[in-house]
């Protein structure tokens, strides 16, 4: 059998999908029966009810939190697919419960899930809220982390279709970051182990989508919350949820991210670090932002305003709109794109792809 030893169809929580997740919607996986001990640890600015889950009875401690960005679900769903799997009964949960006790906190910001966006009903960005910790969320997850005392720390995000891995054509769908806990961006012991984590989840993912994990930026900013607990010595890893091609809704990336959680605890529980080099992080290629959802080619055809050969790239803005996300284009760069890809690309000069162009009133808006 693989590492899951099981189909992933057959733990994912089907009733949660799509990219707008929110309390509400977890409230019913939240109050079902399982292996599972939940509690609220706090609440929101608006009074919305912040969440913990706990699960396992081993000595060595996992926190992970998602949602910190109210806009970023991927990992949320992941999360509940984990506890899934990890309640099937299978070798490698009970190993994992066994050894393993296991903090999650599935939406930190309910408030910016609710109005779909990153920050939260403050307008604050929880990640650039460690050390002043002036919201009552960035409190929660602090006190959790002070009362939990982890040995080690999951921080899941999603990003944006902008990324590609390198200066590969791939989309980066899922990419990590062992954060840095100094201004030299230097290897602690506690960073090198977190490294060792990404190199493990990565040879897992190459195995299901070569060249598409990516590394992302270790710029040090004590404000952000995988900084500040790398700064206390905890091994820390950040999960960024990413595009898969057609999947906006980000179906196929939460299996992606589910496989990545799984491989962390297994490592984790049988303490399977031995194999594993600091030097093969950094073999992982660091992002690169060069991605647009369309990109169109020889644009001058559509817009007059352009030279021959111009291109014109378009990105999407993830709209909420009467409680679904309608992705909504906007041009968000032209002219010379060399080196830039496209989700989707057209070509202007080409019948079929002018007629598809012309065709969409939304698309042919843009160039008016």
């Amino acid at each position: 059998m693989t590492l899951t030893s099981i189909e992933y169809q057959s733990i994912k929580e089907k009733g949660i999908c799509g990219r707008y997740l929110t309390h509400d919607q977890i409230e019913d996986f939240l109050s079902a029966p399982k292996n599972l001990e939940v509690r609220p640890v706090g609440k929101s600015v608006l009074g919305v009810p912040i969440d913990q889950m706990k699960l396992g009875e081993g000595p060595v401690k996992i926190l992970m939190w998602s949602q910190m960005h109210g806009n970023e679900s991927t990992t949320t769903k992941a999360v509940l697919d984990l506890i899934n799997y990890l309640n099937a009964d299978l070798p490698t949960s009970r190993t994992i419960l066994k050894q393993c006790t296991i903090m999650m906190i599935p939406i930190l910001n309910p408030d910016g899930a609710m109005a779909y966006t990153r920050a939260n009903a403050n307008g604050i960005d929880l990640n650039r809220d460690a050390q002043e910790r002036s919201q009552p969320e960035s409190r929660v997850l602090r006190e959790v982390f002070d009362e939990f005392q982890p040995d080690y720390c999951f921080n899941l995000h999603d990003q944006r279709t902008i990324f590609n891995v390198g200066n590969t054509p791939k989309p980066a769908t899922v990419s990590f970051l062992a954060p840095a806990h100094d201004e030299a961006r230097s290897v602690s012991v506690s960073r090198g182990v977190a490294m060792k984590l990404v190199v493990a989840m990565n040879e897992q993912l190459q195995n299901r989508i070569p060249g598409q994990v990516g590394r992302y930026d270790d710029a040090y900013n004590a404000n952000c919350v995988g900084d500040a607990f790398q700064m206390t010595d905890t091994p820390t890893v950040l999960f960024e949820a990413g595009h898969y091609p057609e999947d906006y809704e980000r179906e196929k990336t939460r299996k992606f991210i589910f496989q990545a959680l799984l491989k962390g605890l297994t490592i984790i529980a049988e303490n399977d670090f031995n194999e594993l080099n600091v030097s093969d992080y950094f073999l992982i290629p660091e992002n690169q932002k060069r991605y647009f959802d369309i990109l169109v080619h020889n644009a001058h055809v559509l817009d007059s305003s352009l030279i021959e050969g111009d291109a014109v790239g378009i990105l999407y803005k993830e709209t909420l709109v009467d409680g679904a996300i309608e992705f909504i284009p906007k041009i968000e760069k032209s002219g010379n794109l060399k080196g830039y890809f496209g989700h989707r690309t057209y070509n202007a000069l080409a019948d079929e792809d002018f007629k598809i162009i012309e065709g969409n009133p939304t698309w042919i808006d843009l160039f008016r």
